[in-house]
């Protein structure tokens, strides 16, 4: 008989109406926290990020993310940042053609334009050279039968960066030989 009471209610009271009973299980979610406490934890939550972003940039294997993680990537990174490729010029060339365009001449409107498209044309070009350099030479060092999937397309596409925006940040000097 006891297992069909109200469990707020007590024998011989009247049972809880329903506004009662909702506002005794309200809870806080997170619980009283001072004014202190919550900054104190922002600046802890702040100080972590920078910390992980201070490691992704320097190429610390614990804060990298997955797609960059591992030692054939690595290499695959060095290989990239140790040439200069074309796609370091798209940004700037952008930035001329957007001057270009102030420009009250429809020839060199037109010459600025055939000029970005060729630029696209190379840029194209040197990735797929340097999608199959980095194959090749990952192919090289760490062996053939042991290549991971979308090496070429991950040099590729970070050849096309600038330089000063890759992340994470370059470890090599530009024209630095690395062995195979």
């Amino acid at each position: 008989m006891s297992e069909n009471r109200t469990p707020g209610a007590k024998k011989g009271q009247p049972t809880p109406s329903r506004k009662e009973q909702e506002q005794a299980r309200i809870r806080p979610l997170v619980g009283d926290r001072s004014k202190e406490a919550k900054q104190a934890e922002r600046q802890k939550v702040r100080e972590e990020r920078t910390k992980a972003r201070e490691g992704m940039m320097a190429g610390d294997e614990r804060y990298l993310t997955l797609r960059d993680r591992g030692p054939q990537r690595k290499y695959a990174r060095d290989l990239v940042d140790a040439r200069f490729t074309a796609g370091e010029m798209v940004l700037p060339g952008l930035f001329v053609v957007v001057l270009a365009t102030f420009i009250d001449s429809y020839m060199v409107q037109l010459i600025t334009l055939f000029a970005m498209w060729g630029l696209f044309g190379i840029v194209a070009l040197d990735a797929w050279f340097v999608s199959r350099m980095v194959k090749k030479r990952v192919a090289q060092k760490f062996g053939a039968d042991r290549i991971e999937g979308g090496l070429g397309w991950y040099g590729a596409m970070r050849s096309i960066q600038m330089r000063s925006l890759r992340i994470p940040k370059p470890q090599v000097a530009r024209f630095t030989k690395l062995e195979k």
